[in-house]
């Protein structure tokens, strides 16, 4: 499938700011499953200081605010071939060696619910065992936005029994670590039909399966990643993996508004066709 991506984040303060430093994770690399064809990252009122791969492999870029700034704007776009594996990417190749996946974090660590859970999946094949899991989980675990903070870990999020994307995933993390499985976060898009114009990017969670290797599982949508998906990062939990974070210098409150737009290239030219030959007629 040929996707066209944007993705426009912006900061404003309500008084200037004198400096910031962010750390963005938003340009996807060729992978299995998805061939990255044009790709661009622009910045308003910041400068891209410097572009490099983290030990994770994900592309990453710092960026500088300074001199007095009230806003700046981030822009990526562009456009990725994908394909549907049915999830499975295949064996594990990093630097980063298998078993720091199996590494608890603060935001994954498993309480006493997420081993409930773990518990509540044995039996059957480790794949049958996180399809279960990924179906517990859209079914416990409602999407409901507002009801959870970046900061909220996988045990809080279980006990509300509420949450978004990044709570399914961190909750499958950590129930497949509790049952030995590594496990990571990742950050990317997914295009929706009939709703290419989103709020936010996506998140689901990666295990690793003895026999297949890395397999995508998304909770929040109850199914593997397909080719409606787009990777973007990926690491131990949401830090690792988030697209933008970074800090400011100063005391200025901050809004942030986000704006996600994924799209099937061939829909974007039919609904651009369409919209002329309505223009058309209109004008006669």
């Amino acid at each position: 499938m040929h996707l066209k991506i944007s993705h426009a984040t912006e900061y404003r303060y309500d008084e200037p700011v004198q400096y910031g430093l962010q750390r963005l994770r938003l340009t996807p690399t060729n992978q299995p499953g998805q061939t990255v064809l044009n790709w661009r990252t622009l910045v308003e009122g910041a400068v891209i200081e410097v572009g490099y791969d983290d030990h994770f492999g994900n592309r990453t870029h710092l960026v500088s605010i300074d001199g007095d700034r009230e806003s700046f704007r981030i822009e990526a776009s562009g456009e990725v071939e994908t394909e549907d594996r049915a999830g499975v990417l295949g064996p594990h190749q990093s630097h980063v060696p298998l078993w720091l996946y199996a590494r608890e974090t603060p935001l994954s660590k498993a309480g006493k619910l997420i081993r409930e859970l773990a518990k509540s999946a044995e039996g059957g094949t480790d794949l049958e065992r996180m399809h279960s899991l990924t179906a517990i989980i859209h079914e416990t675990v409602k999407y409901e936005p507002g009801e959870t903070q970046v900061q909220t870990t996988a045990e809080e999020a279980l006990e509300r029994a509420k949450g978004v994307c990044q709570d399914h995933a961190h909750i499958l993390i950590s129930a497949a670590r509790t049952l030995g499985l590594p496990a990571r976060y990742v950050s990317g898009y997914l295009m929706t039909e009939g709703h290419p114009e989103q709020t936010a990017s996506h998140a689901w969670a990666d295990v690793h399966i003895p026999s297949l290797g890395w397999v995508g599982f998304d909770p929040a949508n109850k199914i593997c990643p397909d080719d409606r998906y787009v990777r973007i990062a990926h690491g131990l939990c949401y830090r690792d993996a988030a697209p933008v974070s970074g800090l400011v210098h100063g005391v200025a409150s901050e809004t942030l508004k986000v704006a996600v737009t994924v799209e099937r290239q061939g829909q974007q030219q039919a609904q651009s066709q369409s919209q002329g030959e309505q223009n058309q007629t209109q004008g006669r």
